[in-house]
């Protein structure tokens, strides 16, 4: 996550490397200690799922299709539920207790049912009869994806190592400990009832102390992409309970959330609304706070005199080019997952206002506002910050031996005077026709006589 900056940041002053410390390790400390008291305990709670369907792996032999009977008779206008897929398909067993048998199932039918073909590697599930145990159906699940998952799994891997080699290396591992914590603190103390809201900013708080310091080093210029994350994540939560509370957003705007209820009902749907409000804005709040902070880094190192406010200005300006696309892209990533609802929408009847204000399509408004703000006020308070650091102890700093010379600035009398001279008779001639300058008038510039059009 975020951007790459090869070239190391110069060290800060010890003095602004202690400040950074003494800031910084508190924060680290006290999100240590939050995750350990909001760490679940006991295991997940059990939720009434169902009975555990048996699923083996398989390959299909044989498929026959066959022309389905006539369906009776319904009501015109009432939707097909199947494709008039009929006839069998003989996969053989792969795993399990029934390995090298041939098993006969039908034709998958229905809405989202696999297409299968002689060869297709599958997933079958045996389902029982329960007046009659010992009468078992075999059926087609779904296709087997773990084969091609991990060839792409391994292209994505080794295209990131060959282009950032051991950055690219130290993003995989970043991104190795966000899931970590996600699947092993995150979701897990939600389940367990904590507060989504909560645990959801220590999570966020975790992954970014982890990722940023394992991508970037442990340097001041990654001690204020920090501290710039850490202030925008507050900011975001507050803004997304003041939102969520003003639009009166109870968290069942997806079919997802429903069935969660049903399934765990003592889960709080709002709180994990405002949680997958902060954890969907880390992801670009980590990108715009390192680009910022490797900006001003940037800007010092090629103009050394720049001051604090002039540093501030021109980083800002970067960030709000930045801000402009990266806006767009919120709202997009935000309507592709979202294409299902937006389709379904279109089809309503109702009205565009009442459309637009309905639950479904609130809550997705407002995530997305929500996480454009805690953008927007991530640039200033990194760039503010960075400006700080990156210009502390540079005033009485000595310019290194190799540092180019500064350019000198022409008298102002002087450029005037050539500027109003007129032309003399032999101006157009080649360069080389004319005659050389006395040498008292070789260090003046700009000569009065000389044409500053280009000779061919």
């Amino acid at each position: 996550m975020g951007s790459d900056h090869t070239r190391p940041a110069p060290s800060a002053p010890p003095r602004v490397r202690r400040i950074l410390v003494v800031t910084v390790v508190p924060l680290f400390v006290a999100t240590v200690l939050a995750a350990v008291l909001l760490w679940p305990r006991g295991g997940s709670p059990q939720t009434d799922g169902g009975a555990d369907v048996p699923r083996y792996p398989g390959t299909v032999t044989r498929v026959v299709n066959e022309p389905c009977p006539p369906a009776a008779s319904v009501p015109e206008g009432t939707p097909r539920v199947g494709n008039g897929r009929c006839g069998t398909v003989d996969v053989r067993v792969d795993d399990g207790p029934t390995a090298g048998q041939q098993v006969r199932t039908p034709v998958p039918d229905g809405p989202g049912a696999p297409r299968v073909e002689v060869g297709d590697e599958v997933i079958l599930v045996e389902l029982t009869d329960p007046t009659d145990p010992s009468t078992s159906n075999w059926n087609i699940a779904e296709h087997q994806r773990g084969t091609p998952m991990i060839w792409l799994a391994v292209v994505f891997a080794a295209a990131i190592v060959a282009f950032g080699r051991w950055r690219g290396l130290a993003a995989l591992a970043g991104l190795a400990a966000s899931f970590a914590i996600l699947l092993t603190f995150v979701l897990p103390g939600i389940g367990a009832g904590r507060s989504p809201l909560l645990v959801a900013v220590v999570g966020a708080a975790l992954i970014m102390f982890v990722v940023l310091y394992l991508t970037h080093g442990v340097t001041a210029q990654t001690s204020v992409a920090v501290l710039g994350t850490l202030g925008s994540l507050v900011l975001t939560g507050v803004l997304a309970t003041i939102a969520t509370a003003a639009t009166h957003l109870t968290g069942f705007g997806s079919e997802d959330a429903t069935t969660l209820s049903m399934f765990q009902g003592d889960v709080d749907l709002h709180g994990l609304l405002l949680a997958g409000i902060i954890i969907g804005s880390l992801g670009v709040l980590d990108d715009v706070t390192v680009t910022q902070a490797a900006t001003v880094t940037e800007l010092a190192n090629a103009n050394p005199g720049l001051t604090r406010l002039q540093l501030y200005r021109a980083a800002t300006r970067v960030g709000r080019a930045h801000i402009a696309s990266t806006v767009n892209t919120i709202v997009l990533a935000y309507a592709g997952a979202s294409l299902p609802l937006l389709l379904l929408l279109t089809a309503d009847a109702r009205p565009i206002g009442q459309i637009l204000t309905s639950e479904f399509l609130a809550q997705e408004i407002v995530r997305s506002a929500v996480a454009t703000l805690g953008l927007i006020a991530a640039v200033p308070l990194t760039t503010g910050l960075a400006a700080v650091v990156t210009a502390a102890g540079r005033t009485d700093a000595v310019p290194p031996a190799d540092a180019p010379a500064a350019r000198p600035q022409p008298d102002r009398s002087e450029a005037l005077a050539a500027l109003s001279s007129p032309r003399t008779a032999g101006s157009n001639k080649p360069d080389r026709q004319r005659a050389a300058p006395p040498p008292e008038a070789a260090d003046r510039w700009p000569e009065s006589n000389r044409s500053t059009d280009t000779a061919w």
